[in-house]
């Protein structure tokens, strides 16, 4: 082989030239080698069958050939190939192997149940023979001759009956067969013979038609023939049930609970005078005559009965464990009392609050540095935020009153005290800003006298430390009084009892859905505990504490975040744990019902006289409706009553919707449909929405201080007052003579003895001293000219409008109208 076209020869057999090589693969395994050349197509044979002349040419002609790396590269391929094919040989083998065994057992399967199949056929088969034998035997018995039957001679079977001398002969063994024949469709009318075929589940249920007769029917059956052989039936003896009887109860329902038919029920009734039926409701008093009737006993239940599930029992002294003091801040706006409760917690909630006043209230627990674990809660100091501070206080083992001592005691503090008296707890003054030039803890001490607080430093029994929230002075001491204040109360809970606690705070949240701040006061809350709270329920479904770690369990004075409620509850209601969910429910529709009626009460007229005037009363007040949404449900509240204040008897501010949670399209059609705007409050509006109200013009109001909501709504609720008349007198005019003018009337000519005398002024005719005639000018004239005012002492003519009856003597009062604007107090 030659190199010609410059290159290298392959030096393979059949003088094949340079070319490209094609290997081709199928299933991993090798074809054949094939040498493409410009002349011919030369098939290459594979490395083991080569012949010994192509080795050989192969072997004297090597520096010509394939170099030594691409022939064993080749080599390797091939052996590769082989024993991918061997490889997928025996997988081959092995899948053909499993496909014949599973064939296998297909066929073993398939006969076996054929066999089963057979078997159950010959003995449904076998069943059925026997059933006809004795269905056979049976009638064989009925057949059977009596014994005087028998002792007659039986008539000759074969001897032919003779019909007219010469008739045909009937046989008389055909009489036997129709008697047969009617002896069976006598039996199949009695239900001795089952119609129909037999089924499978026939067989396998044992009985035709699946249903036997239970143990009970057979005794009752025995025992019915017992009393029939002893000659007639006794009368059972009456049970005498405890009757349920309720407000109103069900004809059927009080029919089952006293077990008496309905139609007897109904027969009572109709006798006493009432024309009910079964689905007919009746009332508590008529039961109960008719359960007496009946003889059974009464117990007349309520539907408050429901709440009785709840656990009220008594701790035992032996169950009762230490647990932590409730402490509460309280105080005036602006006085310190988150910074303070900052500092002892090493955080910064004051930032995170609009306008730096705190607008929710906020449970925390803190462990001090000799262990101790207290409970804080923190509330609003703003004159709006009263419920909450009420809530605070109710709740609490021990108040920590917080007053600026630059500020002295201001009107919230008074209400702090208030709230701290009336829940009965111990109260400790703590004076803040104490690092401020001109504090004054003195005077904080002496102007607390007003309000019979006595601190220790004068003599009294209420602790007082002065502190600052800034540098963190006194904080030590504060921290030690509440532990010696917690010391004296001996504060003691039972954690194995079903949970008890206080709703702090709750909010509709976006993504976690209704959440409720909860302060357990008593007995463990674990996930996964059925609860009612208010008129809602629930299932624990995670409880989050103050520092936003989930736990699984809260004790005696925890303050946690429960979730998994089926709506918002109300700030300040009470959660109790219940057994089942079905109890949940059932309470928490009842109070939903009894609020709902109680709401319905107390606004609807009792009588004609009322409702009028009710009516009449708001023909004359005008009102400034308003949807607000808020944040949490506290905030809601204490929005809803600031507003509520505002108006007096000709206006005032009706909140018609209020909740919690984002700004909807159901709040922008009920705006639209009130013509009212919508407020929201720490809140949004989501996108459907917002294009809701872009297209129906309802206005939507964003805030998140309360002082600024309330100013613009009262300055809104200012526009529907109408504008204040007011008269101010600017003169008097004597008339000293009456003139007869041709096309104006009489005219008055008049002295101006005091002020001045307007064009434009309101006039009032006095006689006597008496108003005979308010009205106005109708001209005005010095002399000849009309003018448009006389000064005092000079003299003028008057005539009045529409009036003619003027005399000599009369006194003329000029006075003007001024409308002043008036705004709510």
């Amino acid at each position: 082989m030659s190199d010609q076209d410059g290159k290298k020869p392959l030096g393979l057999s059949g003088g094949a030239r340079s070319g490209r090589v094609n290997q081709s693969f199928s299933r991993g395994r090798t074809k054949s080698v094939v040498v493409e050349t410009k002349r011919k197509r030369v098939s290459v044979p594979k490395p083991g069958a080569q012949s010994a002349a192509a080795q050989n040419a192969e072997g004297g002609k090597r520096e010509k050939s394939v170099p030594d790396a691409e022939l064993e590269r080749r080599l390797k391929a091939l052996r590769a190939a082989k024993a991918r094919e061997a490889e997928d040989a025996e997988q081959r083998e092995r899948e053909e192997k499993e496909r014949e065994e599973d064939r296998a057992r297909r066929r073993a399967e398939a006969e076996q149940r054929e066999r089963e199949e057979k078997e159950r056929e010959e003995a449904l088969k076998a069943r059925a023979e026997e059933e006809e034998a004795r269905r056979r035997a049976k009638e064989e018995e009925k057949r059977a001759p009596s014994p005087a039957e028998a002792a007659a001679p039986a008539p000759d079977r074969g001897a032919p009956a003779n019909r007219g001398g010469g008739g045909r002969a009937t046989p008389a063994r055909r009489e036997p067969e129709r008697d047969d024949r009617s002896n069976r469709s006598k039996g199949d009318r009695d239900g001795g013979r089952r119609s129909g075929k037999l089924t499978v589940n026939q067989a396998l249920t044992g009985g035709e038609g699946g249903r036997q007769r239970s143990l009970a029917a057979m005794k009752r059956k025995q025992e019915r023939a017992r009393q029939k052989a002893m000659g007639g039936s006794q009368d059972r003896e009456k049970i005498v049930r405890e009757v349920q009887v309720p407000e109103t109860i069900v004809v059927s329902e009080l029919a089952n609970r006293m077990a008496e038919r309905v139609a007897d029920v109904v027969k009572a009734l109709m006798n006493n005078g009432m024309m009910v039926t079964q689905n007919q409701p009746i009332d508590a008093d008529t039961a109960e005559l008719i359960v007496e009737e009946f003889g059974h006993k009464v117990q007349r239940v309520s539907d408050a009965d429901v709440e009785d599930v709840i656990d009220t029992v008594q701790d035992k002294p032996e169950d009762l464990q230490p647990r932590p003091p409730v402490i509460t801040i309280m105080g005036h706006v602006d006085h310190g009392k988150t910074s303070l409760l900052d500092k002892i917690r090493q955080a910064n909630v004051v930032s995170g609050e609009a306008g730096g006043i705190t607008q929710h209230i906020g449970a925390y627990q803190v462990t001090t540095d000799s262990g101790a674990v207290l409970s804080f809660l923190d509330t609003p100091g703003h004159a709006a935020f009263t419920s909450m501070r009420a809530r605070g206080a109710q709740v609490t083992d021990v108040v920590v009153l917080v007053v600026a001592a630059d500020d002295a005691v201001m009107p919230q503090t008074v209400e702090a005290i208030a709230h701290a008296k009336a829940a009965e707890v111990p109260m400790i003054v703590a004076i803040n800003k104490i690092d401020k030039p001109d504090a004054d803890p003195q005077k904080v001490r002496t102007d607390l006298l007003q309000h019979e607080v006595i601190v220790e430093a004068l003599s009294g029994d209420v602790q007082d430390v002065e502190v600052s929230a800034q540098t963190g002075q006194g904080l030590p001491d504060l921290l030690e009084a509440i532990s010696l204040q917690a010391e004296v109360l001996e504060l003691k809970a039972n954690p194995k009892r079903a949970a008890s606690g206080a709703v702090i705070e709750a909010q509709l949240d976006v993504g976690r859905g209704p959440v409720a701040t909860v302060l357990v006061q008593n007995g463990t809350l674990r996930q996964g505990d059925i609860f009612v709270v208010g008129e809602q329920w629930g299932k624990v479904r995670a409880l989050v504490n103050d520092k936003g770690e989930r736990v699984k369990e809260a004790g005696p004075s925890v303050p946690v975040e429960v979730l998994g409620l089926n709506g918002t509850p109300e700030a300040g209601d009470v959660l109790n744990v219940v057994e089942t969910e079905a109890q949940a429910r059932e309470i928490a529709e009842y109070r939903a019902q009894a609020a709902k009626d109680k709401r319905a009460a107390a606004g609807a007229a009792t009588t004609l006289d009322q409702l009028l005037a009710k009516a009449k009363a708001d023909e004359n007040v005008a009102e400034l409706p308003i949807v607000v949404k808020a944040d949490v449900q506290g905030s809601a509240e204490a929005i809803v009553q600031a507003l509520e204040k505002l108006g007096n008897d000709e206006v005032r501010v009706r909140v018609i919707h209020y909740g919690v949670g984002a700004i909807t399209e159901s709040d922008i059609g009920l705006a639209e449909a009130s013509g009212t705007p919508v407020i929201g409050f720490n809140v949004r509006a989501n996108a459907p929405a917002r294009n809701a109200a872009n297209q129906k013009g309802v206005e939507i109001r964003y805030y998140s201080v309360i002082y600024d909501l309330v100013d613009d709504v009262k300055a809104a609720a200012s526009g529907l007052l109408g504008a204040e008349i007011r008269e101010n007198f600017i003169g008097y005019a004597e008339i000293k003579e009456v003139f007869k003018v041709s096309g104006v009337g009489n005219v008055a000519g008049c002295l101006v003895t005091e002020g001045i005398a307007r064009r434009s002024a309101g006039v009032r005719l006095l006689r006597d001293d008496v108003v005979i005639h308010e009205g106005t000018l109708k001209t005005l004239k010095r002399f000849k000219d009309e003018v448009k005012e006389v000064q005092s002492g000079q003299e003028c003519g008057m005539a009045f409008e529409n009036y003619e009856d003027i005399r000599p003597g009369d006194v003329i009062e000029i006075f003007e109208r001024e409308e002043v604007e008036r705004t709510l107090a």
